[in-house]
């Protein structure tokens, strides 16, 4: 069965794949707050990022698997339905452990923005098109988790914690509104029955698909990392309060934006694998700089914070360089079984962010060189990667 494909408006294509970014930070300048409310430990409350990823890497691969049976749109619908229930459950948590499972559930639900996202975009574009459109989608995406700390410190400052979570229900009944009214269905053919295992064997035996999904968990892993890590740094180390961390976030999201205007406008010109090797050497520098200056025994002062502010700046901006492209490139081969393939391969990368962020959680102890020493050793490793890809696509 086939017909006319209708695409997707790019607004509509932004802010469903960016309402999972925004749910994932929004919280994060509470954590401090929620640490104390619940009793728990910094580090067990960092947890509730990792196990976000958890649940946000099965999702990929459930929502994933059912746009081939039941369609992308219908697939969107009942991804955004569960999680707003998810946010619900968070709003009545009075636990960690609580927390914990309604965050899972959660992400569960929000991975369908992910997953069917880039499935719709890569179905309903050319190669040429498609580059730019991630760029486009990522440079608003890089301002996506910065919007979210802004929102939710602000309500946090007011209401409390618990509204913040009350305003990701209210997100949720608005998304599901507009995908009802807005979202095309974009799968052109009902595809025969796809056997998962044929598919998982093409991608494991795959190296460069192993490489992207590496490149792309470390990007994403660095940067929610960041928003786990960030909070406790400057909320309580340089002594912000919940509003002004917020807003603080806008301007280290301009590097990401930046780094991905960049990626668009060179793309075409150097191709998306120098972008990628170009964008991973960035990052590192600036974790470099990043661990110098905080190992350099300064104290918090506007001079260290302004520092930290720059370094970071440069990392985020190579990161917004890479991920587009990795995006972009990883799943070119796989055009007949695009959404299991998806599915799959969006499976392995959320596990790797969920690990990566885990580590973030595990290493926190109140160190400002933690966190860069960490962030050196994933930036060292995509620049490795990258060199491999770059080489082999030459090769």
């Amino acid at each position: 069965m086939q017909r006319k494909i209708s695409k997707p408006s790019l607004l509509l294509l932004i802010v469903l794949v960016g309402f999972p970014q925004m749910s994932e930070t929004m919280y994060t300048p509470s954590l401090p707050d929620i640490a104390r409310h619940l009793g728990a430990s910094n580090n067990v409350i960092q947890l509730t990022l990792s196990v976000y990823f958890l649940g946000f890497a099965i999702g990929v691969f459930c929502w994933g698997r059912l746009s081939d049976s039941i369609g992308r749109r219908p697939a969107m619908l009942w991804g955004i339905l569960v999680y707003g229930l998810g946010s619900f459950g968070c709003y009545l948590a009075n636990s960690a452990d609580w927390l914990m499972a309604c965050r899972c559930i959660q992400a569960f639900g929000a991975s369908t923005g992910s997953v069917v996202t880039q499935t719709m975009l890569r179905e309903s574009y050319d190669a040429a098109k498609r580059h730019a459109l991630f760029a486009q989608i990522s440079a608003a995406l890089a301002f996506t988790p910065a919007l979210g700390p802004l929102i939710g410190g602000w309500i946090d400052q007011a209401l409390g914690f618990k509204a913040v979570f009350f305003v990701l229900v209210l997100i949720s009944i608005v998304l599901l509104s507009y995908a009802w009214n807005a979202l095309p269905e974009t799968r052109v053919t009902i595809p025969a029955n796809i056997r998962i295992s044929s598919v998982a064997k093409r991608l494991l035996t795959d190296s460069r698909i192993w490489a992207y999904g590496c490149l792309i968990g470390a990007a994403n892993g660095v940067l929610f990392s960041y928003y786990a890590e960030a909070p406790f740094i400057f909320i309580e180390y340089f002594h912000m309060n919940p509003g002004v961390y917020g807003f603080f976030g806008i301007f280290v999201a301009l590097s990401s934006i930046g780094g991905a205007m960049l990626s668009k406008k060179w793309t075409s010109r150097r191709g998306p694998q120098s972008m990628i090797l170009t964008g991973s050497f960035i990052a590192a520098l600036g974790a470099l700089c990043l661990l110098c200056l905080t190992l350099s025994g300064m104290q918090a002062s506007a001079g260290t914070l302004t520092g930290m502010v720059i370094c970071t700046f440069i990392l985020l901006l190579g990161i917004g360089m890479s991920l587009p492209n990795c995006l972009s490139l990883a799943l070119t081969r796989y055009g007949d079984v695009l959404g299991t393939a998806g599915a799959i391969f969006g499976l392995g990368y959320y596990l790797i962010i969920s690990l990566i962020t885990s580590g973030m959680s595990l290493l926190h102890n109140g160190s400002l060189a933690t966190m860069p020493l960490y962030f050196l050793g994933l930036t060292a490793a995509m620049v490795l990667i990258s060199r491999w890809l770059a080489k082999t696509a030459t090769a």
